[in-house]
């Protein structure tokens, strides 16, 4: 029999993948989004108690839903309020299929097939929340971050945070927002938050925040896949579609980021062979068709630029830095910040050389933001390595180490560290 500890593992990884699909499905139903959070939990907390023993269910995920809704059904037995919406629970017994990328360009979510998760962000991205507010609930319920590992990632203190989330959730359930996408005006003026959760979604695939495994690639299929949903609803949005040219490219790259036990792998020494050439080449298309869309190109399309020189390039050594410089500093024109510029000296860096990048870092570096960044002493310690300041560069590795919140990036610093 298999372990408890191995289990209760491979239990919180399910739930991890499938809670914001409990929780939405849920909140279409009951329209309260902390209730549902509730209810996902108890069903998580019911499969802790009997899957040790039991073993793990074929599909984990239709047990959960399963559960969630009987424990839906037995709150609303107990409470008159919800009598009327106790009939539909029972009609839709069954787990909600997503849609297939392939088959929703030319679908309306108004219609079938339906898509709760992102009726969910659109939900939580209303203007009635303020943005940290929709920030911490998003990491929450979409990404499975606990109270804390939001806390440490936005450097405030935990009971802040869960503040906001009491509130957040408490203030969509008393303003009675609707649990849909919006049209018109409505969709324009939210359109942005969304599309920042779905990259922060996607984001937290690609580099977890915390935690012991690198990458979550559950989170970037589902972000990409929403964002390939989103760009069939609005075709003509340029920006969507430089989102999901970024994710496509970024995606690429996940069979090469880590080694088989899971140790990271920096992009300069990947075996480029396992990048997904399918992805690259569907992100080329997508950031083609945001360029054609937009007469000067926003964010994201920028982003996907600079994704595609690193797509493009057989090596390292045959990137285009001196361009993917130029394009961050574009993109430090429309969006300014000191961690773009950071990202920029890595490119001059490359492109000029290490003393380049260095004398830009240091002329950032006192910025507050960048104060606890764990990737600016290890940008600083990778530079003043190539320059053969190794007493220097050792002592950088080991100040980003001790900055660094995910458990894989620390050991990998700490091994460049005693290199």
């Amino acid at each position: 029999m298999t372990e408890p500890s191995a289990t209760h593992r491979a239990i919180e990884a399910v739930w991890k993948i499938e809670s914001p699909r409990l929780i939405a499905s849920l909140t279409r139903t009951i329209r309260d989004v902390g209730l549902a959070e509730e209810l996902a939990q108890e069903a998580f907390l019911a499969a802790l108690e009997r899957w040790p023993d039991s073993g793990i269910p074929e599909s984990p995920g239709a047990w959960l839903m399963t559960a969630v809704r009987r424990r839906a059904i037995d709150l609303i037995r107990r409470d008159r309020r919800f009598m009327a919406i106790r009939e539909e629970l029972s009609r839709n017994s069954e787990p909600i299929v997503c849609p297939d990328a392939a088959t929703t360009s030319d679908s309306k979510l108004d219609g079938e097939p339906q898509d709760d998760l992102l009726r969910l962000i659109f939900m939580a991205c209303h203007p009635v929340l303020p943005g940290d507010s929709r920030t911490a609930l998003t990491l929450r319920l979409l990404c499975g971050l606990t109270t804390d590992e939001i806390a440490r990632a936005f450097l405030v203190p935990e009971p802040t945070v869960a503040q906001r989330i009491v509130r957040a959730k408490r203030t969509l359930t008393e303003s009675h927002i609707p649990f849909e996408v919006p049209v018109g005006a409505e969709l324009a003026d939210r359109l942005a938050s969304v599309l920042e959760v779905i990259y922060l979604l996607f984001n937290e695939g690609y580099s977890a925040t915390a935690g012991d495994d690198w990458m979550r690639p559950a989170l970037c299929d589902e972000a990409t896949r929403l964002g390939r949903v989103l760009a069939g609803l609005l075709p003509r949005e340029a920006e969507v579609h430089g989102l999901v040219a970024l994710m496509e490219i970024q995606a690429s790259r996940l069979a090469a980021r880590t080694d088989p036990s899971g140790r990271p792998i920096l992009l300069l020494d990947q075996n480029r062979t396992l990048w997904d050439r399918l992805l690259i080449r569907r992100g080329l298309a997508a950031l083609e068709t945001s360029l054609r869309l937009a007469s000067t190109p926003g964010s994201y399309a920028l982003q996907a630029a600079i994704a595609a020189c690193h797509a493009r390039a057989a090596t390292g050594p045959e990137t285009e830095w001196g361009h993917i410089a130029r394009l961050y500093a574009d993109l430090g024109r429309i969006t300014p910040s000191p961690i773009i510029e950071l990202n920029r000296a890595v490119a001059i860096s490359m492109a000029e050389g290490p003393q380049a990048g260095l004398d830009l870092i240091d002329s950032i570096a006192a910025d507050p933001i960048l104060s606890d960044y764990h990737l600016l002493p290890s940008v600083r310690g990778d530079l003043l390595k190539r320059l053969g300041r190794m007493s220097e560069a050792r002592c950088e590795f080991e100040r980003a180490a001790s900055l660094a919140r995910n458990a894989r990036e620390r050991e990998l610093l700490l091994e460049r560290a005693r290199s």
